[in-house]
């Protein structure tokens, strides 16, 4: 391997020049491509950048694998390969390859990782660094603004078939991470193609980081509903200008309206990363838990019981407590489901709360990225049930930052 930082800059010269008006046709081109043309389109622009190719590889729903949008290529590991490092790092990495070199880029829209960009170049100095590194920039925005519609880029990130309770969840799921210089928000969930009753939401308005973590009762086409449907009344309460009651009051009647007898438990939080002040509701669901310098503060987000959301009649809440307290830099606070401690091994021993956060406190103390922590941990969640979980697994993680790190 090659250290990037041992690059040598290079001012243009001749051999480094630009065809700046052959640039821009096919960046006008790339707005009306259709995906499938994705990959010829890489490798004209990479061409025009004067380099030699470029690949296009997307991570699977799972995050085990990187797929080529070029069909006739073979998928790379993303636990065993230079482009998978990449990947987990999100740093570039440099590989000798027998005509050149290969620099696998990490393809980012926001904090949201999408999978690599494999360009292969003659020579390599900090002109050609930067343009594939625009060149990443570039083809992750098209992959993200083109896979809201098209049907290939999902297919092509699937490695088995999707059951239609998950489709109809994953229709209303959010990028898995996002993030500002303040705050990141980064989730998952599992099993990836039977998921039903769970279900994860964060946005970012202004300087203020909406979280909700969802578990409705059941593992069928209503468990999705029902989630679906308490998703989309928190938006359309959160987008309405609303607090944080207003948002758990408003979902509280619309299941009561349009699902009755149906409903789920959740937790909310609203985060203020300009201050660090995080106020949450939490709806007969597992307490959230805070960590802070490598260890669980112990019952820090611990509320009073409140009934599910959804409930009606004389059985609804009269009012919905919100709670408050203040962060401190560097803080991680953790949502997830019943089924994260309750996955079972062989001889039906719990996964367990201590497992569970001692997994992420070590993760995030070797340095690994929030994103990075929690695709380690589902799949030692999966890895610990041997891969046959009786229940959703969802875990939600956030981070406040007092500083850009």
């Amino acid at each position: 391997m090659i250290s990037v930082s041992d690059l040598p800059y290079a001012s243009s010269r001749p051999d480094t020049a630009v065809d700046e008006n052959r640039l821009e046709e096919l960046i006008v081109e790339a707005q009306t491509a259709l995906p499938v043309e994705l990959p010829a389109l890489a490798n004209r622009c990479a061409s025009s950048l004067g380099l030699d190719a470029a690949l296009i590889y997307l991570v699977d729903l799972q995050q085990r694998l990187l797929i080529p949008l070029d069909e006739a290529l073979a998928s790379l590991l993303v636990d065993h390969s230079s482009a998978g490092w990449a990947y987990r790092s999100v740093s570039p990495r440099v590989a000798e390859a027998d005509d050149g070199l290969i620099v696998w880029m990490p393809l980012v829209d926001g904090a949201e990782r999408l999978g690599v960009l494999a360009v292969r170049t003659a020579s390599l100095d900090g002109v050609r660094m930067r343009r594939i590194r625009m060149l990443a920039h570039l083809f992750a925005m098209l992959i993200t603004s083109k896979r809201a519609y098209s049907d290939w880029l999902a297919a092509r990130t699937r490695t088995a078939t999707m059951r239609l309770p998950a489709e109809m969840l994953r229709a209303f799921l959010p990028p898995h991470t996002i993030g500002t210089s303040r705050c990141v928000s980064t989730a998952v969930l599992e099993p990836a193609y039977d998921i039903a009753g769970d279900a994860f939401d964060h946005s970012v308005v202004k300087n203020v980081l909406h979280t909700v973590i969802l578990d409705a009762m059941g593992h069928d086409l209503t468990a999705g509903l029902t989630t679906s449907v308490a998703m989309a009344a928190a938006r359309n309460a959160r987008r309405d200008g609303g607090d944080l009651a207003d948002v758990v009051g408003f979902v509280d009647q619309a299941l009561a309206q349009w699902l009755p007898d149906h409903f789920c438990t959740g937790v909310m939080c609203r985060l203020d990363a300009e201050t660090g002040v995080l106020r949450w509701v939490n709806c007969g669901h597992p307490p959230p838990l805070l960590i802070r310098a490598e260890r669980v503060l112990a019952g820090a987000l611990d509320s009073p019981p409140q009934p599910p959301i959804g409930l009606a009649g004389s059985l609804a809440p009269a009012a919905r407590q919100v709670h408050e307290t203040t962060l401190e830099p560097g803080d991680s606070v953790l949502l997830y489901t019943d089924g994260v401690v309750e996955a079972r091994d062989a001889d039906g021993a719990e996964f367990g709360l201590d497992r569970f956060t001692d997994f992420i406190i070590r993760s995030d103390a070797a340095g690994e990225r929030p994103a990075e922590v929690l695709r380690l941990l589902i799949h030692a969640i999966l890895d610990y049930q041997r891969n046959q979980l009786r229940d959703d697994v969802t875990i939600l993680l956030f981070e406040w930052r007092s500083q850009h790190r």
